[in-house]
């Protein structure tokens, strides 16, 4: 069951789910705008061709670069960005990040895949940037890029995989 703006209220209230920064604004009717953080990661250098295994570290492929101005992330690009609020949840409510309306009409996608965020997570959340526009599309920090909507999960469980207290790309 998706969770509400008054469930979601009372959770935080309750102190049970946080999201940190947050603006009161940022809740919508279910769900709540996530900014896009101040680091972004790119693709370079690198073999021509990667093997996708359980082995492939994406990091041996990409670098972190501030996000101090608008970057051009052109048609067909993908990068990772992270939000620059960190999400915790309790372990019975899990959330999916999904990008905004707005943005989606200019091409750009937020989260290509692997959108679910876990219960008992504890993190800034990554996304998987991609342009899918005919022209290059500047992106800047700050922006409110996404939101996630929460639901609430029949039983409970933890996620205590590799990025579940990721802060950094």
């Amino acid at each position: 069951m998706i969770l509400t703006r008054d469930v979601i209220l009372r959770e935080i209230a309750a102190g049970r789910i946080v999201v940190e920064p947050l603006v009161p604004d940022q809740i919508g009717p279910a769900s709540i705008d996530l900014h896009l953080g101040d680091e972004i990661r790119v693709m370079e250098g690198g073999p021509d061709v990667v093997s996708v295994t359980e082995d492939t570290d994406y990091r041996a492929i990409t670098r972190v670069r501030a996000l101090d101005g608008p970057y051009l992330l052109r048609p067909g690009e993908t990068i990772h960005g992270i939000t620059r609020e960190r999400i915790r949840l309790p372990g019975d409510v899990a959330g999916w990040l999904e990008g905004r309306s707005r943005y989606a009409r200019l091409g750009l996608m937020i989260h290509v895949t692997a959108g679910f965020v876990a219960p008992g997570v504890a993190s800034r959340q990554v996304l998987e940037m991609s342009n899918v526009a005919g022209r290059p599309l500047a992106i800047r920090a700050g922006v409110r890029v996404c939101q996630i909507v929460l639901q609430r999960c029949e039983g409970s469980a933890v996620y205590a995989g590799r990025f579940a207290h990721q802060e950094a790309l």
